[in-house]
């Protein structure tokens, strides 16, 4: 077994200890988990170091200061997962308090009394303005420790980076030395002995969300169910079973090959580092199958994190699109559109195209769609909008709203290569321009009448009492 790599830790305020401080306290943020988790594996051997306990916390953003775009959907999915890592946690002799408040907010009234504070790492603007928040506010030291990524960030690339093919050699020279199995610490202290109280009792996710104030015009699913022990349980049951023909069958929406882990890495509820290392272990598929996922799970991925952490404005049409897209959108946004849909006909799945209604469906009934039918899905939302910049900001704006694993960076950066991102210039069409074009023929790559039926059935199965 490893130890944490030297490159995943950063000191973001080198002070001493705080010699009063009663307990090591870290900030379970983005990596929500209980094992396989190197903030939390940190914070552990700190607190064993110090003779102290260690106490995780969770700050529950709830009504008005709620996370951007999170509905009932998305808080069930994080609860479920919240409650699964507190008992691991309790099982591990650390504390966890969670409270309705935001995660800079319970991090700094709990540092007051804490020797360390361990932070997890996230990519996002919010999550960027948590740590300057906490950083402002606390007087101990505070360290990061980074989980959410194979090759930590800035080791693979310092700066934006233009397509995969560009990262992928970056992230290839150091793969083997990251991509190492984590040593679990054991707590020497037990945290129960400082008394310390959640204002909510996770044990009951579903009485905890029924006590929020939320978006409930999206319903939580019956596909998914949150908590690193069911990530770890779909992803054994897709090692043993659809991976054997992944590298043959994974663009086939219909075949059933995906390995559904985007939902917990989303939530930080199972690492990439386990889930590539269990892919290699796979007695099942060739080597070719399992470079193809690591491809996926590892460069894919970590292209997107580096895409929302070095642009200001991923979420924007003018700043997350490069300029020859733009302009190459611009130049036909006056062409005519051979149909326009309102936001409306488009969550209902009411447009002429049967095969793109059904992937709505999929993804308006039970919160995903494969990643296939997902750039299909996006290129006919530009096409039938009145202006490219409109067409983003509903894509965007329909993504985040229905997927689980929306408001990710995979989110920001699937929708921004609609428009052009990470790609290259292609023949010029009507509305597109030179922006690649997905039409009809990729309907041809695989059974989409096979793939609507599925669908009919995982619809029908989400309405079932």
């Amino acid at each position: 077994m490893s130890e944490i790599e030297a490159e995943r830790i950063r000191v973001l305020a080198d002070r001493p200890a705080n010699e009063k401080g009663t307990y090591v306290l870290y900030l379970l943020q983005q990596a929500n988990r209980s094992s396989f988790n190197p903030a939390l594996e940190y914070a552990i051997a700190e607190a064993n170091r110090l003779g102290l306990p260690i106490v995780a916390c969770f700050g529950l953003l709830d009504g008005s200061d709620g996370f951007p775009e999170a509905n009932e959907r998305h808080y069930a999915f994080l609860l479920q997962g919240l409650s699964d890592a507190a008992a691991g946690l309790a099982k591990r002799r650390i504390g966890f308090v969670m409270r309705k408040c935001s995660p800079a907010e319970i991090a700094i009234d709990l540092a007051k009394h804490a020797a360390i504070l361990v932070l997890d790492r996230g990519y996002l603007a919010i999550q960027k303005r948590w740590y300057e928040e906490i950083l402002k506010a606390v007087s101990t030291r505070v360290v990061q420790v980074e989980g959410d990524v194979v090759v930590p960030l800035e080791t693979a690339s310092d700066h934006h980076e233009f397509a995969a093919r560009t990262l992928r050699p970056k992230i290839g020279k150091r793969l083997d030395e990251f991509l190492q199995p984590l040593a679990a610490v054991k707590p020497k202290h037990d945290a129960a002995a400082l008394g310390l109280k959640s204002q909510l009792d996770i044990s009951d996710p579903d009485k905890v969300l029924a006590g929020m104030t939320l978006d409930r015009s999206v319903p939580p699913v019956k596909r998914f169910r949150g908590g690193e022990t069911e990530a770890r349980r779909r992803l054994k049951a897709f090692l043993a079973g659809p991976f054997a023909d992944y590298g043959e069958v994974r663009g086939k929406p219909e075949a059933g090959a995906a390995s559904h882990m985007s939902p917990y890495l989303h939530f930080g509820q199972i690492s990439p580092v386990e889930i590539a290392l269990v892919v290699r272990a796979a007695a099942k598929g060739g080597e070719d199958d399992k470079s193809a996922y690591v491809e996926e799970v590892v460069v894919r991925r970590e292209l997107a994190m580096n895409h929302v952490f070095y642009t200001d404005g991923y979420d924007a049409y003018d700043r997350a699109i490069p300029e020859w897209a733009r302009k190459a959108l611009a130049e036909h946004a006056k062409d005519e559109r051979p149909q326009l849909y309102s936001d409306d006909e488009l969550v209902e799945g009411r447009t002429h195209d049967r095969y793109w209604n059904a992937a709505m469906a999929e993804m308006r009934e039970t919160g995903f769609m494969h990643n296939h039918l997902r750039m299909y899905w996006g290129k006919k939302i530009l096409e039938w909008s009145r202006s490219p910049k409109e067409g983003f900001e509903r894509t965007l704006r329909i993504n985040n709203r229905f997927f689980l694993d929306g408001r990710d960076p995979n989110s920001f950066t699937n929708v921004g290569w609609v428009y052009g991102l990470h790609d290259r210039p292609w023949g010029r069409r009507k509305v597109f321009g030179t922006v690649r074009y997905q039409g009809d023929n990729t309907l041809k790559k695989f059974d989409a009448d096979a793939y609507v039926r599925t669908v009919e059935k995982l619809c029908a199965a989400e309405r079932q009492e």
